[in-house]
């Protein structure tokens, strides 16, 4: 009787499927945790030279401006319109 695992005494060529199907099961697995448990933590995992610091690091564009206006660089106006342009382009930064 030939079955799918014996072929002519031997396996049959249903045996190059197998790895196949595991290789499909493992590529599966890595995306859907990629795009779902991973993305929240990419600053972890990701080399910090190319991500966006975040809002509360001392080289983030706020604290850069916050910086500026308190020591006098700029002025209350200049401070509010670069805010606004802050929040325009990267969304609302702050906290609350």
């Amino acid at each position: 009787m030939q079955t799918l695992a014996h072929w002519d005494g031997g396996p049959g060529p249903w045996i190059l499927f197998f790895p196949l199907v595991w290789a499909a099961v493992v590529v599966g697995a890595v995306t859907v945790l990629r795009r779902t448990v991973w993305r929240g933590r990419q600053g972890s995992w990701r080399a910090t030279g190319g991500s966006r610091p975040s809002v509360d690091s001392p080289d983030s564009p706020m604290a850069v401006l916050g910086r500026r206006f308190a020591s006098g660089e700029i002025d209350e106006d200049e401070y509010w319109r670069r805010v606004s342009v802050l929040e325009e382009h990267f969304g609302r930064t702050g906290k609350g």
